[in-house]
């Protein structure tokens, strides 16, 4: 999550090219990156996918984080990528992406790590199910060696106009906002607060609006802020996304670890 796109939309040998050992399944791999060329190849992705292939899209953030990248087996070619930033406890969100756009102050007390997902992409040649599976495999990982107690981001909605999205905003502030713990406050940016929004409209044109991978966090028990912020220098409106991992519902951890044992 940190910008979640939302074009996310695979059983298993090694991949090839260089990294630290990762997982992967019969079409794609993923592994940290670590070499100048397979971080350069996820600069690049962002940038196309994110700017446009117009403009750079990396940030100060950028070397705070560990790179992964998700690889087609046989071509070797990055096809996806995200970063992590670990945060050591609830204080340490302050020097995160999303605090640059949220108050993030019912985080502090805690004192286990959280990870910020985020920069989450994937190239739209290779929209396949299996780049989302590998992905959530790679996380479900990261958050069992890590013992991360949380896991946020931002999730990004294209384009700067409310209208677009309206219903599937009005569907997230009745059914899926924060708990009163862990309510986040707004911060400086720009934003559109959900309590102005009409009632939804129309519930099929809402769930359609949400991204993928939104979908797989709320169906895992996360949630989101009560407001968005206009994000105009990615032409987007994102919302702060949540979940505790203790909040997952038993059945779920096992799926998720059982995804992850596979591959």
């Amino acid at each position: 999550m940190g910008n979640l796109d939302t074009r996310f939309q695979s059983q298993g040998a090694a991949i090839p090219g260089p990294g630290l050992p990762g997982m992967a399944t019969g079409r794609f791999g993923v592994e940290r990156a670590v070499s100048v060329r397979d971080i350069e190849a996820a600069f690049d992705l962002r940038a196309r996918v994110f700017r446009g292939g117009q403009r750079d899209d990396r940030d100060r953030f950028d070397d705070a984080c560990e790179h992964y990248v998700i690889r087609g087996q046989n071509s070797g070619a990055v096809v996806g990528c995200f970063r992590v930033l670990h945060c050591a406890d609830g204080r340490a969100v302050r020097h995160s992406y999303s605090a640059q756009s949220y108050d993030l102050r019912a985080f502090y007390p805690l004192e286990q790590p959280l990870l910020e997902l985020g920069r989450f992409c994937v190239d739209p040649a290779h929209a396949d199910a299996d780049v989302m599976r590998l992905a959530w495999a790679e996380v479900t990982r990261l958050v069992d060696d890590s013992g991360a107690a949380f896991l946020f981001g931002c999730t990004s909605f294209r384009g700067n106009d409310p209208s677009a999205f309206a219903d599937s905003f009005a569907l997230l502030h009745a059914r899926h906002r924060a708990p009163a713990a862990w309510r986040i406050g707004h911060g400086e940016a720009e934003v559109l607060a959900f309590d102005t929004l009409p009632p939804m409209q129309d519930g099929a044109r809402a769930m359609r609006g949400l991204p993928s991978l939104l979908r797989s966090y709320l169906a895992l028990g996360g949630w989101v802020s009560d407001h968005a912020v206009i994000d105009r220098d990615l032409g987007t409106m994102h919302v702060f996304t949540g979940l505790e991992i203790a909040a997952i519902p038993p059945a779920r951890q096992r799926l998720l670890r059982a995804v992850a044992a596979k591959v």
